[in-house]
């Protein structure tokens, strides 16, 4: 293809006295009524559709983000209810625990002091028994003397 098939591919070409040939500054060929290059028209379309299906993938990304974070938030607040229920129940127990403790109290106190009064008489009864024991022993010793 030789420069002059070149140049009159172009329409929007002008003539220049000093320079030659040059593109024209003018938006005159991109008016409505104006014949344009189809192949332009054409590939400007394909863009514009490109760029609308990338958009509009970038705002249904987002929507679905969106949607995620939306039903994230759900069930995280489904679970911390669940928790506070199970932690207002666990509370509740141990309210009747402690007054269950505090009715049992008197009881516990006589446990306690008749595991003392238990212990003491232990004490006694191995006392009395290490008595008794020497008492054997002496009677044996003085039955053997006689």
């Amino acid at each position: 293809m030789s420069e002059e098939d070149k140049i009159e591919d172009f329409t929007c070409i002008e003539e220049s006295p000093k320079r030659g040939p040059t593109l024209s500054t003018s938006t005159s060929s991109f008016e409505r009524n104006d014949p344009h290059d189809p192949n332009l028209s054409l590939l400007s379309t394909k863009m514009f559709e490109k760029t609308s299906e990338y958009l509009m993938g970038e705002l249904n990304i987002t929507e679905e983000d969106y949607k995620l974070l939306e039903t994230m938030n759900k069930v995280t607040m489904q679970k911390y209810a669940s928790y506070r229920q199970i932690a207002s129940d666990v509370g509740k127990q141990i309210i009747e625990l402690n007054e269950k403790y505090k009715s049992l109290e008197p009881y516990l106190s006589q446990i306690d002091q008749i595991e003392d009064s238990v212990s003491k008489l232990e004490q006694a009864a191995f006392k009395l028994d290490a008595y008794a024991k020497r008492l054997e022993a002496k009677y044996k010793s003085l039955e053997k003397r006689q």
